[in-house]
Parts: structure tokens; C-alpha cells; sequence
């Protein structure tokens, strides 16, 4: 088992610490939290080890699960790989394109893995249908979320839109060619909601639309390819797919037909793809771990973290 440390006890890091716990991959030695009083309180109510030095933790493990605020993403994981310790961080990768790039620099160097924890890759809505997206050709994702102070130190861009950024990145396979956006912020000193149109070279279009001011919480993709039509709820963990086919001469009774302005005659069938329950978070921790033991590539690279970071600042740059 690897033995592992986890930096931050917010409410995320709680979580993590929970989950760790429980794996069978991993050894959970314990935590570090720069507000001793919480720290301390997190031990006495749950057990963890606090650890009140954070180099004193990680010379005790293996790995180390970054679960900070953004900005402290960066000096966090680059002692870490300095000390040869393999990182799990939370997303944003980190708050600058140069602060990630030079970790990728510091994680070959040193020759440890890294992970960046996009947990919607690991959803099962998405990992149900993400096979059958092959070329989409026209993406739209509304992520809406009721209003929480937590998370608000940074652009909605970089707090929930990042996921479907991410999400699309994975599954086109073109540069970016061109974005527009826009942004309004409300309560936040930064926007709180945001709209983006990305272009690619391969002429996918992405339509983006985040908001942490909603009266409702809302989670959902659509993807457009040729003759198919894929939804996904990342919230409601449901998907919808859609797709067409040559309609056959003789069209049964309940056949759905199509005809177009040229004759041509398509059949529209459902498919219905089995969603298998999981625990996302517990997914993306263990197959970390999988990555590390058999000494693959894992899931979410810190190259791909890097990506997703790269097109949501250029998303704010162009507010």
C-alpha cells in the first residue's frame, strides 16, 4: 500500500481524508493544515494524525494529496516532487500557466507522477457514453450552482467551468483555434458568471456557460456529431444517447424516420448505456494509485491539467 499524506482539511480535504481511510491502496499516515486549530479539531473528531510541520509529512510518505486553496497549489506540489514524493492535486493545477509548466518540468526531473483532479472525467454519466464520442462537431455545457462564498477567491472560469473545459479537451482532438467570451460579476470581485465560444481547427465549436448565481444547480453536456446526438447529466449521473442510421426499405410500424430536402431517408434509434454507481473521487484517488504501482500514464496528466488551465485563462483574458 502507498502510503500518503493529504495537505489541506477544508471541506474537501475532509473528504479526501475520509476516502483515503478507507481504500485498500492506500496507507493514510496522516495530514497537515496551516490553521492548527483546525487541524487539531479535524484529529480529535475524526482520528487522522495531524501533522503540524508540513515537511515532517511528507518525508512520511509516498504520495501527497494537494487539496489547498489554488494559490498554494504551486509551493505545495513543487516541494513535494523536489522531495520525490508522486502528487495528486486538486484543480486548477495550480493559479499561472508558468507555475504549471514548471512543474512539469519538476515531475519529469525528478521522476514522479502527477494527477490533476478534473473529478468529471471519473463521473459515471460521462465514462458511460465518453467512448462513443468520436468527432463532435458542436458542444454545449451549462454548469449552474447556487451561490457558496467558498471558491469565490477565483473567476467561475477557474471554479466550475474548468471541468467542462477538461471535459471537452478529452474528447476533441483538435487545437484551439479561436475563443470569445464574456463575464459579469455580481457578488464576487471576480465574475460570477461566464459564457465562452471556443473554436478549434477541426471545426468543433464549444459553447460554454458557468454560473456560481443560479437558483438551481445544473450540470449538463450536449454533444453534436454526425449522426448522433449524446447528453450527458453529470449531476443526475443520467445520459441520453441519440443516434441515426440508414432507414431500411421497409420501415416497420414503430420505426422513427427522418427524410431529408435530398430523399435520404435516416432511422433514429436510442441507445441506453449502462451508468454503474461509483464514487468519483474515490476513483480518480485510486486509479492514481493503479498508475503509480503498475508505472502507467495516469488518467488526468499534469499535461492535461496544464491544457485545461491554458484555454480557461484564456477564457478570462478575453472578458
Amino acid at each position: 500500500m502507498l502510503k500518503v499524506g493529504v495537505l489541506g482539511a477544508g471541506h474537501l480535504g475532509k473528504i479526501h481524508l475520509r476516502l483515503l481511510n478507507e481504500s485498500e491502496k492506500y496507507s493514510l499516515v496522516g495530514f497537515y493544515d496551516p490553521d492548527v486549530i483546525n487541524g487539531k479539531k479535524v484529529e480529535a473528531e475524526f482520528g487522522y494524525t495531524y501533522f503540524d510541520n508540513i515537511n515532517k509529512l511528507m518525508d512520511a510518505v509516498d504520495v501527497l494529496d494537494i487539496v489547498t486553496p489554488t494559490l498554494s497549489h504551486f509551493d505545495c506540489a513543487k516541494k513535494a516532487i523536489e522531495k520525490g514524493k508522486h502528487i495528486f492535486i486538486e484543480k486548477p493545477i495550480t493559479n499561472t500557466l508558468a507555475e504549471a509548466e514548471e512543474l512539469i518540468e519538476l515531475k519529469n526531473k525528478h521522476n514522479v507522477k502527477g494527477q490533476v483532479g478534473h473529478v468529471e472525467r471519473f463521473n459515471p454519466a460521462f465514462s458511460a457514453v465518453k467512448n462513443s464520442i468520436v468527432t463532435p462537431m458542436f458542444i454545449e455545457t451549462h454548469r449552474l450552482a447556487e451561490f457558496n462564498p467558498r471558491g469565490t477567491d477565483v473567476p467561475v472560469v477557474l471554479d466550475l467551468m474548468i471541468h467542462d473545459i477538461d471535459a471537452i479537451l478529452s474528447v476533441v482532438n483538435s487545437e484551439v483555434k479561436s475563443i470569445n467570451a464574456s463575464g459579469v460579476s455580481v457578488i464576487s470581485k471576480s465574475p460570477d458568471i461566464a459564457n465562452a465560444r471556443i473554436e478549434f481547427k477541426n471545426g468543433c465549436v464549444a459553447n460554454l456557460t458557468a454560473s456560481r448565481i443560479s437558483l438551481k444547480n445544473m450540470r449538463k453536456s450536449r454533444f453534436f456529431q454526425q449522426d448522433a446526438y449524446i447528453s450527458v447529466d453529470f449531476l443526475e449521473k443520467k445520459v441520453e444517447v441519440v443516434k441515426m442510421k440508414d432507414a431500411p426499405e421497409q420501415a416497420g410500424d414503430f420505426d422513427m424516420v427522418l427524410q431529408n430536402a435530398e430523399g435520404e431517408k435516416k432511422q433514429i434509434y436510442f441507445e441506453n448505456p449502462e451508468v454503474a454507481g461509483n464514487n468519483a473521487i474515490l476513483d480518480e484517488l485510486e486509479t492514481f494509485a493503479d498508475a503509480i504501482n503498475n508505472n502507467t500514464t495516469p488518467i488526468v496528466t499534469l499535461e492535461q491539467g496544464t491544457n485545461a488551465l491554458r484555454v480557461a485563462l484564456q477564457i478570462i483574458e478575453s472578458f
